[in-house]
């Protein structure tokens, strides 16, 4: 893990610009959740906005996630040879003016575009921001270091979501780009304050991090992202229907639904980390099967108000204390390539996004219930725990180079 480490970065951990560094980080995080999250609850705004129908309005959402899953290993590979702090401040400055464009977006089609350009940098930065915070702290520490980047993107569900849906509803939906855009200069300014510079490894080039994808443990991790991680979406996606049409749970305490899963995935985020720091594969075998046994209790307590809010926490805990060991893995998994292997990471997820809505959708279509993408998250993080499974035998085998 040299690439990811070196002595230097490490005895930089007692300072207390470590800590700053790895928030203004996360800073960047809670920007990119407030403009990916706050739009799926805008809709009927931006559809009156706009002047355009639902399943318009939806392609906005879709538009943003295919961004990212471009933009991911694209932006990643061609920054390959940029200083880390720099490739950061970049992809910061680039996400900040996309989402402005957004505000100034003046019909559909130029929305759609801006849309697509705001998602390229998504991955990108929280790639980089990864291996940047890896590279601050003990190997020890590595995978708390990672929760902590990752937090932002859970704590802008508990606080940063909520907000910004009432910014958009009561003052007007482009509002939230105007909101994402200042979030995202203030952590700009902070990453370019509190990030210590480092300079780029003399052999980085494209090639060189296209070489990840040589890999099979990086297929193998990512794989399991994007299966075991669908359960999740599978849920959430349809987790107003779920609340109101089966708990019983008035429309107007549904953000406090959301605010309940936000503050899971906090938690979540956490403990994740912390469990990937004693053993990264460990927490993959131990945390997928946790998340099949989780959704289908939801499934079951999803009938009583005050159990499935309860089940909405543990949902959005268990799915969230799989990310810090995913991307701890590829980082393992392609120490001379990390910031691609890295960023891979929340390409994969956004197709598990994706994956887990459309197999929710057609649940429900064939008239299975709203309940029934939760049995189906169930099955498919088991499919992921399979494929774990099969990458921590093959590693026994072929041990990671070190």
């Amino acid at each position: 893990m040299s690439s990811v480490l070196s002595p230097s970065t490490a005895a930089r951990t007692t300072t207390p610009r470590v800590g700053m560094a790895i928030f203004a980080l996360a800073m960047g995080g809670v920007g990119i959740g407030v403009t990916e999250f706050t739009m799926m609850g805008l809709l009927k705004e931006v559809e009156q906005g706009l002047g355009i129908s639902t399943p318009e309005a939806g392609h906005l959402i879709s538009a943003y996630a295919l961004g990212v899953v471009v933009g991911a290993p694209l932006l990643a590979a061609v920054g390959a040879k940029l200083p880390r702090k720099s490739l950061a401040l970049g992809l910061l400055l680039f996400f900040t003016v996309a989402n402005l464009t957004s505000f100034m977006a003046p019909d559909y089609g130029s929305m759609l575009v801006s849309r697509f350009a705001a998602g390229l940098p998504h991955g990108a930065f929280f790639g980089v921001a990864a291996v940047i915070a890896a590279s601050l702290v003990p190997p020890t520490r590595r995978g708390w270091a990672i929760s902590m980047v990752m937090a932002g993107l859970s704590v802008s569900n508990v606080v940063g979501v909520p907000f910004a849906t009432w910014l958009g509803q009561t003052f007007g939906w482009r509002l939230l780009f105007v909101l994402v855009g200042a979030i995202g200069l203030v952590a700009l300014l902070m990453v370019w304050k509190f990030v210590p510079f480092q300079a780029a490894h003399p052999d980085a080039s494209i090639r060189r991090e296209l070489g990840a994808l040589k890999r099979l443990q990086v297929w193998l991790a990512l794989l399991v992202g994007i299966v075991g991680f669908g359960g999740f979406f599978a849920t959430y996606t349809y987790i107003a229907h779920t609340m109101t049409a089966v708990a019983g749970i008035p429309p107007g305490l549904l953000p406090l639904v959301v605010a309940l899963y936000g503050l899971g995935m906090v938690a979540g985020n956490i403990v994740g980390g912390r469990l990937a720091d004693k053993s990264v594969m460990g927490t993959l075998h131990r945390v997928l099967p946790a998340i099949a046994v989780a959704l289908v209790v939801y499934a079951v307590a999803a009938h009583w108000p005050w159990s499935a809010m309860v089940m909405v926490f543990v949902v959005g805990a268990s799915g969230s204390m799989l990310i810090p060991a995913l991307q701890t893995r590829l980082l393992d998994a392609s120490p001379d390539a990390p910031s691609l292997a890295s960023s891979l990471n929340h390409a994969a997820l956004n197709v598990a996004n994706a994956l887990g809505a459309f197999l929710g959708g057609l649940v429900i279509a064939l008239g299975w219930g709203f309940v029934a993408p939760a049995l189906v998250g169930a099955v498919l993080a088991v499919l992921g725990f399979g494929v774990a499974l099969l990458s921590g035998l093959l590693e026994r085998k072929r041990p990671l180079a070190a």
